[in-house]
């Protein structure tokens, strides 16, 4: 596929390296010759600089025969002017565009058709980020929450900690204890390394341990690998911006919620477009904010400003006055692994949260939604099967006769509006939603070949 990326920044670097190790024919667009050197020089793509919106760089970057083009550049304005240029003049068949305005995302379907901006996906960071650090103050434990068939089901990552009734017993144990609820351990990381769960697996402490169960089921499979936090209550937000103001917006009914907010301008406006929510104006790193704001009993601190330094100083002095739960938005990946599991609870990368939602639309095959999980390292699809046993690979077989590429596991199976877990004697149907679990990323082209349909079922 020939995919043309506007914007080397941080998110356009990232999903250039993911695609061009799956031999994809990538170009990237940027105004800073030395950042496109740099990619250039660890990477097999092809750079171009320029202005991501002019048609002469666009025509430089090869549009006239490009399949896709994703415009993530900084620039609201400038990522959708591109699309309606890649439109006009060059026909381009898929077009995405990053939008970080809250302005374009309110009237998104009045905007982004075919007889105004022709967008074929827009993706939100902030709104992306706003979900994720939902899913993990709903789930108090986890360390990651992903959705699947539109909520049906859940994959969640925790690490299993001493105490928990399955550590030091084998993973089909979990069946035993639990009979009335069915789940599958998808993959298990010890020590930073991928460990192929079998039933004779055993638990240890500190494994990070991904399962997948129908969401209603979550809960309780959580507490069999670790005791169970109380459900949390208080929250306290570090930054007023769109993220932390969507964040409020989102939960403010659900939970008793401050936030803290250094621009007093911002401050009014906050006050006045959130209903229940208390702001603050003042520092997250004033240690006597937080002490009269009785940190010691705030359930979760997020750090949501755009400072990666400050969110990380705030979050430390949060967790050491008292804080249970620290989360903290890093836009820095080098940052990510230095911190999370030590002081800090949850890092957030906004990076790695959007790129998952941009492989989604370019997966060959009908592919529902893609997570990248331990930064980049493993991957999670929702692939949709489609055709009959004449025609494919996994229509009609039993999971058991299905060969997957080594280290891929699938975690279940999600029909019509039921969750069905991954054991050996389910056949698969037409128009299953599989979920599969990808330890290894080099073995996304066999993943699709897999779910290919021959011609016979057309």
């Amino acid at each position: 596929m020939k995919i043309i990326i506007l914007g080397a920044g941080q998110v356009g670097g990232t999903l250039a390296e993911n695609l061009a190790n799956e031999a994809n024919d990538i170009t990237i667009v940027d105004k800073d010759a030395n950042r496109l050197r740099e990619l250039q020089d660890r990477l097999d793509i092809s750079t171009v600089e320029g202005m991501a919106s002019y048609p002469s760089t666009l025509q430089r970057a090869g549009a006239e025969d490009a399949d896709m083009l994703i415009a993530v550049t900084s620039s609201d304005e400038v990522n959708m002017i591109a699309c309606q240029l890649a439109q006009t003049i060059y026909n381009t068949p898929t077009k995405i565009a990053r939008v970080r305005s809250h302005d374009y995302i309110k009237y998104a379907k009045r905007i982004f058709c075919k007889g105004a901006l022709p967008v074929d996906v827009i993706i939100s960071p902030e709104q992306l980020v706003t979900k994720n650090v939902k899913r993990l103050i709903e789930r108090p434990g986890a360390l990651q929450v992903l959705d699947f068939a539109e909520g049906k089901a859940q994959l969640v990552a925790v690490k299993a900690y001493h105490g928990g009734p399955l550590v030091g017993n084998q993973i089909s144990f979990l069946k035993q204890h639990m009979p009335n609820i069915d789940t599958r351990v998808a993959a298990i990381f010890r020590k930073g390394s991928p460990i192929t769960p079998q039933g004779d697996t055993v638990i240890e402490v500190d494994d990070e341990v991904f399962f997948i169960a129908a969401t209603e089921d979550i809960l309780p499979v959580m507490g069999e690998l670790r005791r169970l936090d109380n459900p949390y209550k208080r929250i306290l937000i570090a930054g007023g911006g769109n993220i932390g103001a969507r964040l409020a917006e989102s939960i403010e009914n659900d939970f008793k919620v401050k936030i803290i907010e250094r621009n007093l301008d911002r401050c009014n406006i906050l006050a006045n477009t959130l209903s229940k929510t208390i702001v603050l104006h003042g520092n997250a790193s004033d240690q006597d904010l937080l002490i009269e704001e009785s940190i010691e009993d705030t359930d979760v601190f997020c750090a949501l400003t755009n400072d990666d330094e400050a969110n990380i100083m705030a979050s430390m002095l949060a967790k050491k006055m008292g804080a249970k739960t620290v989360m903290t938005l890093i836009n820095n990946p080098a940052y990510v692994d230095l911190v999370q599991g030590g002081v800090i609870d949850i890092a957030i990368s906004p990076q790695q949260t959007t790129i998952g939602a941009l492989l989604t639309h370019v997966r060959k095959g009908d592919v529902a939604a893609v997570h990248s999980l331990r930064r980049g390292a493993a991957e999670v699809m929702e692939v949709v099967a489609h055709g009959d046993q004449h025609s494919s690979k996994v229509v009609g077989k039993a999971l058991r006769d299905i060969e997957l590429p080594e280290g891929t596991t699938i975690g279940a199976l999600v029909r019509d509006e039921k969750v069905i877990i991954a054991h050996d004697h389910v056949v698969v149907q037409n128009d299953d939603h599989l979920i599969l679990f990808l330890v290894d990323k080099n073995k996304i082209n066999e993943i699709e070949k897999l779910f290919q349909v021959g011609l016979a079922f057309f």
